[in-house]
C-alpha cells in the first residue's frame, strides 16, 4: 500500500479514538456530577406518616376534617409528581429544599386547620404538626402525642356506670384516596359515624347512675362498636366496588370513655 493511501486511514483511526475518549470523559463527568450530590431520587417515592387525630371528631367537624385529610393526600401526590418530573435537577439538597420542605409547610397548615375545625365545637387537639414531616422512600418517625390536661392518670378502666363529666371518644377513621364514584356514600357513612357517637353520648348522659360496674361497656360502648364496624365495612365495600378495597378500617371501631 502506498504512503498516500495509508495516511487517511491513520487519520480515521485517530479521529475514532478521539471520539471514544471524549465520550468516556463526558459520561464519566456526568457520573461524577451525579455522585457529587445531584438529585438521586430516581425510583424513590415520598412517604408521609398518617395523622392520628387522637380525639373524638364532633359531627359538626367531620366534613371539614375529612376534606383536610383528603387535602393531605393531594399534597403527597403533587409532591411525588414533582419528584418524578424533576429527576436529575438541582444540587445535593434539591429534594429537601424544593419538595420535602414546602410539602411539610403545606401539611402543617392542613393539620392546623383540622385542629381548628375540631376546636370550634369541642376541645382542640394539639400536636398534630408532628405528622407533618415526610421523607424520601420512608416516612420519618413520629414523636409521641403531647400530654393533655384531660389525660387520665388514674388506674380505672373507665367502663363503670359512673360517667359524670365524661364523654365517649372515638378514633377518626383515616380513609385515603376515595374514588369520586364512592365519595357520596363514604361521606354519608362518615357522617353516620358522627351521628352514632352523638347518640351514644346522649345515652351516656341520660343513663347516669344506672346499672352495675359494666353498664357503660355493655349497654353503650359495646353496641356502639358494633354499629361502627358495620359503617366502616360499608365504607370498605363502597370503595371496593370501583377501586382496590381498603382493609382493616375496623381498627377505628372501638371507642372509650374519657
Amino acid at each position: 500500500m502506498s504512503r498516500a493511501h495509508a495516511k487517511p486511514q491513520r487519520r480515521k483511526r485517530v479521529l475514532v479514538a478521539g471520539i471514544a475518549v471524549a465520550a468516556t470523559l463526558t459520561t464519566g463527568g456526568a457520573i461524577a456530577a451525579f455522585a457529587a450530590g445531584g438529585n438521586n431520587s430516581a425510583g424513590q417515592a415520598i412517604a408521609c406518616p398518617k395523622p392520628v387525630i387522637g380525639v373524638a371528631v364532633p359531627a359538626q367537624a367531620q366534613a371539614e376534617v375529612q376534606r383536610e385529610l383528603a387535602n393531605l393526600d393531594k399534597q403527597i401526590a403533587e409532591a411525588t409528581n414533582r419528584l418524578r418530573t424533576s429527576a436529575g435537577e438541582g444540587g445535593p439538597n434539591f429534594v429537601q429544599n424544593a419538595i420535602l420542605g414546602p410539602l411539610k409547610d403545606k401539611r402543617v397548615a392542613a393539620l392546623n386547620r383540622i385542629e381548628t375545625a375540631i376546636g370550634r365545637v369541642a376541645e382542640k387537639p394539639e400536636g398534630l404538626e408532628r405528622f407533618a414531616p415526610c421523607g424520601l422512600g420512608q416516612a420519618p418517625a413520629v414523636a409521641p402525642a403531647p400530654a393533655t390536661k384531660n389525660q387520665s392518670s388514674g388506674t380505672g378502666s373507665g367502663t363503670g356506670s359512673s360517667a359524670s363529666g365524661k364523654a365517649i371518644e372515638c378514633p377518626v377513621p383515616v380513609v385515603q384516596n376515595v374514588p369520586a364514584q364512592a365519595k357520596a356514600e363514604v361521606d354519608r357513612e362518615l357522617a353516620n359515624l358522627g351521628k352514632q357517637q352523638a347518640e351514644a353520648n346522649e345515652r351516656l348522659r341520660t343513663s347516669a347512675g344506672q346499672g352495675g360496674p359494666n353498664f357503660v361497656q355493655n349497654a353503650i360502648l359495646g353496641p356502639l362498636k358494633d354499629k361502627r364496624v358495620a359503617a366502616l365495612n360499608r365504607i370498605e365495600t363502597a370503595i371496593g366496588r370501583v377501586a382496590a378495597k381498603p382493609e382493616g378500617l375496623e381498627r377505628f371501631a372501638t371507642c372509650s370513655l374519657k
